[in-house]
C-alpha cells in the first residue's frame, strides 16, 4: 500500500464532504499513529496474503513481521479470503474470465484533486464492477449504502475499466468480521456519476482550497483538529443553553435535540480533556488546574517468581475459569464451537436502550404499547 496520503483521501471523505475546510486544516497537522491504526494495517496485510494464496497468486507470508498478529486476526483474514473467493466464483458464472485486483491503487482525480486510494479487492466483469473493503475495527459498524469511501473506490475502478468492460452496475461491499457485518449496496453507473459530478466535485474543489463552511457532527470523530476546533465547541456548547435544568422541565422536542448530540458531546469533552493534559504536560497552565499523579494499582514485578513462591508454600497461584464465548470461539473455530456448544448457548434479552432511528435493530414494545395490546 502507498505510504503517502492524499489530502482528499477516500478514507476521510465522510469528513471533508461534510466539512470541506477540515481537509486543508488536517493536512497541516502532524501525522500520528495509534495502536488501533497499526493493528488495522497488520490485518489488511494478512488479508492480502490470505486472499492471494487462495487465488493462487504468488505471495509471501507476512505473519512473523506483524506486531499485532493473533488468533482472532488469523480467523478474520481467513474469513475475508474465503468470502472474496466465493464472490469471484459467483462472478465466473456470468463472466468466464473476470479481472480480480488485490490492493489496487485507484485514481479518482478526475473528480477529486490528486484523489487516490487503495481498494482491498476489485472484481471486474461484464455488466458489474464490484468493490470489496475489509474493515478490522469493531467499535463502529460500517455500512456500504451512501458510503463515500466506497463510492470513490468505485469511481477509481470505473476509470480503469469502463472503456474495456460494458459496466452498468456498481456493487460495493463492506466486510467487517469482528462486528459480524457484511454490508452490501448496489447502484447504477449513472447514479454514481451523477453524485460525482453534482456533489463530489464541487465539494472537493472547496476542500482542496480550504474553503467552504466548517460543520460539526459525527464526522468529527477522526478529525485531527477535533480537540480545539471552534465550530465543534460551538456545536456542543449549544447544550449549555438548557442550563442543566431537571429533565422533567424540558419539552420533548428539547430532549430529542439533546439526545441527538449526547454521544458527540461526551466525545468532545473527552477530547478536550486529553488535549488539555497534553498541553499541560508540555508547560501550558490552566487557571484552577494542576497536573498530579493519577491512581495506580499494585502489580507483580516477576510473575514467574510469584508462581514459584506460592507453589512452594503449598497453594495454587492460578485462577481457573471457563473461557468466554468469544475466546472459546477463537479456540475451537466457529464450526466446531457450534457443533460442541451450540445447544449450551443462550442470549438473554438485552437491557432497553434509546438509540437513533437509523439503528438497524427493531424497536421493542413500550409499556404503553403492551397495555394497548392487552386492552
Amino acid at each position: 500500500m502507498p505510504n503517502n496520503h492524499a489530502i482528499l483521501s477516500a478514507s476521510s471523505s465522510h469528513r471533508w464532504l461534510e466539512c470541506p475546510p477540515s481537509a486543508k486544516l488536517c493536512s497541516e497537522q502532524p501525522d500520528t499513529s495509534s495502536e488501533y491504526a497499526q493493528e488495522g494495517t497488520d490485518a489488511h496485510t494478512l488479508c492480502e496474503h490470505k486472499l492471494k494464496a487462495l487465488l493462487g497468486t504468488e505471495t509471501i507470508d507476512p505473519t512473523e513481521n506483524l506486531t499485532y498478529y493473533n488468533e482472532e486476526m488469523e480467523r478474520c483474514a481467513n474469513e475475508y479470503a474465503v468470502y472474496v473467493s466465493e464472490q469471484v466464483e459467483k462472478t465466473k458464472s456470468v463472466c468466464k474470465d473476470p479481472v480480480v485486483l488485490v490492493e489496487q491503487r485507484l485514481d479518482f482525480s478526475r473528480w477529486v484533486p490528486e484523489g487516490f486510494g487503495t481498494g482491498d479487492c476489485v472484481i471486474v466483469a461484464d455488466g458489474t464492477l464490484s468493490v470489496i473493503d475489509f474493515k478490522y475495527g469493531k467499535g463502529v459498524e460500517v455500512l456500504a449504502k451512501n458510503n463515500p469511501q466506497m463510492m470513490l473506490y468505485a469511481l477509481g475502478a470505473l476509470e480503469l475499466f469502463d472503456g474495456i468492460y460494458d459496466i452498468d452496475t456498481m456493487s460495493m461491499t463492506i466486510f467487517q468480521p469482528r462486528r459480524d457485518n457484511i454490508s452490501e449496496h448496489t447502484l447504477s453507473k449513472e447514479e454514481l456519476l451523477r453524485w460525482a459530478n453534482e456533489v463530489l466535485t464541487p465539494t472537493a474543489q472547496l476542500a482542496i482550497k480550504g474553503e467552504g463552511e466548517f460543520k460539526a457532527g459525527e464526522h468529527c470523530r477522526f478529525c485531527k483538529a477535533r480537540t480545539n476546533c471552534r465550530k465543534r465547541a460551538e456545536y456542543n456548547l449549544e447544550l449549555a443553553r438548557y442550563d442543566f435544568e431537571p429533565p422533567a422541565t424540558l419539552e420533548d422536542i428539547e430532549i430529542s435535540a439533546i439526545l441527538a448530540k449526547a454521544d458527540e458531546l461526551v466525545s468532545w469533552v473527552t477530547d478536550v480533556k486529553e488535549y488539555a493534559l497534553r498541553q499541560a504536560l508540555s508547560g501550558v497552565t490552566y487557571d484552577g488546574f494542576k497536573v498530579v499523579e493519577g491512581r495506580s494499582n499494585r502489580k507483580y514485578t516477576d510473575e514467574n517468581a510469584v508462581v514459584k513462591a506460592v507453589k512452594a508454600a503449598g497453594f495454587d497461584p492460578y485462577e481457573h475459569n471457563v473461557l468466554g464465548i468469544t475466546a472459546m470461539t477463537a479456540l475451537l473455530g466457529k464450526k466446531k464451537f457450534n457443533e460442541l456448544l451450540g445447544g449450551l448457548i443462550e442470549k438473554p434479552q438485552g437491557k432497553p436502550t434509546l438509540v437513533p432511528m437509523s439503528d438497524k435493530r427493531p424497536a421493542i414494545n413500550t409499556a404503553q404499547e403492551d397495555f394497548m395490546e392487552v386492552k
